[in-house]
């Protein structure tokens, strides 16, 4: 049997451990509800961007911008994987590292040239301790992505597209769909190919370009010039908030289950210490009325 001592003080351990487990899931909630929260109103501001572009094309103007457009060749690529700082979300952190890894080698072997940059602490040390060389790393990032620091990135992309030294963007990130559900995903953000229409009800004379929704001023040419790149920017950000979002679940949900598993520790330990404390108690009951037989006797 073993000792209650030990069993006792193995118990207090584990009681402090689901103390700093059960802080940590209230945390992740709180900051989930706010990530969730932006998240929300940057896919609503996507969709109002699509649907001005919508109204481009319902317009009876043709919609067409480089960033539309792939190009002739394909030789320069850039893989940005998502990642957190900070670990103790399950994995969140190995599920983006293993699509990363994968990714980048189904490019390399179509492209000559590939990029590789990272965002997340454990992204950064995860690609070192396999040996593969990070061109750009960002750490700046964390349950509350700014979009002042994501568009200095996006600007970096768009430059770089423009010039001709960036052929395709792929972000390797984790998508949020729901609390139940979060899937590793990589998606192709440059080009950024042909913008859907908007799922929203349209009167039959908007989808037939007789009437518009908008009046362009100057012209719709200059504000599509502003809209398409915005887009892409809104795109990028919106892959940071995703992935934010979906850390602080996997976070929730990890902090969750190991305060549950601290329960039944808790729980199962108990028993073994009240069986190992009363098989104590009996032996040292046994052993003073050994001692009065042998006073006797």
């Amino acid at each position: 049997m073993a000792n209650a001592r030990a069993l006792d003080k193995r118990r207090k351990s584990i009681r402090n451990i689901k103390k700093i487990t059960r802080t940590m899931e209230l945390i992740a909630t709180a900051r989930f509800k706010k990530a969730m929260d932006r998240a929300t109103a940057a896919n609503d501001y996507t969709r109002r961007i699509t649907a001005v572009v919508s109204d481009l094309a319902r317009a009876g103007l043709e919609v067409s911008h480089p960033l539309l457009e792939a190009p002739d060749e394909t030789s320069q690529a850039t893989l940005l994987v998502l990642t957190g700082n900070r670990g103790l979300c399950g994995g969140y952190n190995g599920n983006a590292m293993r699509m990363g890894v994968k990714t980048r080698e189904e490019l390399i072997q179509g492209i000559p040239n590939v990029r590789l940059e990272v965002s997340g602490k454990r992204g950064i040390s995860g690609f070192k301790f396999r040996e593969i060389a990070i061109d750009e790393s960002f750490t700046q990032f964390d349950d509350q992505p700014q979009f002042l620091d994501v568009e200095a990135i996006a600007d970096r992309y768009l430059r770089e597209y423009a010039a001709g030294n960036l052929h395709r963007l792929d972000v390797t990130y984790t998508k949020f769909i729901s609390v139940a559900k979060q899937v590793i995903v990589n998606e192709t953000l440059l080009p950024l190919g042909k913008i859907e229409g908007a799922d929203t009800p349209v009167d039959p004379d908007v989808a037939n370009g007789l009437v518009s929704l908008y009046e362009f001023v100057p012209s719709a040419e200059s504000v599509l010039e502003e809209i398409v790149p915005a887009s892409f920017k809104t795109k990028l950000f919106k892959c940071f908030l995703d992935a934010a979002v979906s850390e602080q679940v996997a976070r929730m949900i990890a902090m969750k289950s190991a305060t549950e598993n601290a329960n039944e520790m808790i729980k199962m330990l108990s028993r073994t210490y009240n069986r190992a404390r009363q098989s104590q108690i009996t032996g040292e009951i046994m052993e003073v009325i050994g001692g009065v037989e042998a006073l006797e006797g």
